[in-house]
């Protein structure tokens, strides 16, 4: 009762798809709009499903999509465990994604430095909000500095959490690969 699934590998097209899948997957592990190691992980499995599970096996698909989850939850772990680490407000981390989105349309240097910009105008939005206003000059330095010291922690572990999902993405690319070619 069961067909033989025949395989497609004659087509260019769907490799042309599962590479650029991959290739989108490498831009979105830098860009947080898009999800890359989800895309990584759409090519993967549909450059392993092209010559039917062949050279590149269940076993292996089913490692690099591990790998993906890992690299999925960095994204979130890595820039809270930098602004948990600073004591940062909720107010704080909206402000670094908020930065991070902001600084997609800003270029490469925003895409840097927003994040860390919006941390710190969370952080100091949040330093008011808690003390009811600012009575003296005083109160603003005391905001002003642990603003600072949220957004270099958030900014850091932002950066850090995205050379890290960097590296699993290229690991799963590269288990591909080696998987595909041995």
């Amino acid at each position: 009762m069961l067909e033989t699934v025949t395989v497609v590998a004659a087509n260019p097209w769907w490799w042309l798809l599962a590479l650029s899948l991959m290739a989108v997957g490498v831009a979105g592990a830098i860009l947080p709009v898009l999800p890359g190691a989800i895309l990584v992980l759409a090519g993967v499995g549909l450059g392993a499903w092209i010559d039917g599970f062949a050279k590149v096996s269940g076993w292996t698909v089913g490692f690099i999509a591990l790998l993906a989850v890992l690299a999925w939850a960095t994204d979130y772990v890595a820039a809270l465990l930098g602004a948990k680490k600073a004591g940062a407000s909720p107010a704080a981390v909206a402000g670094a994604a908020l930065g991070t989105l902001l600084g997609i349309f800003t270029g490469f240097v925003g895409l840097l430095f927003m994040p860390l910009a919006g941390a710190m105008a969370g952080e100091y939005w949040s330093q008011h909000r808690k003390l009811g206003g600012f009575a003296s000059p005083a109160d603003h330095a005391l905001a002003g500095r642990q603003a600072t010291r949220v957004g270099v922690a958030t900014w850091v572990g932002q950066l850090l959490g995205t050379v890290v999902k960097l590296v699993l993405v290229f690991l799963m690319i590269g288990v591909f690969a080696v998987a595909y070619i041995v």
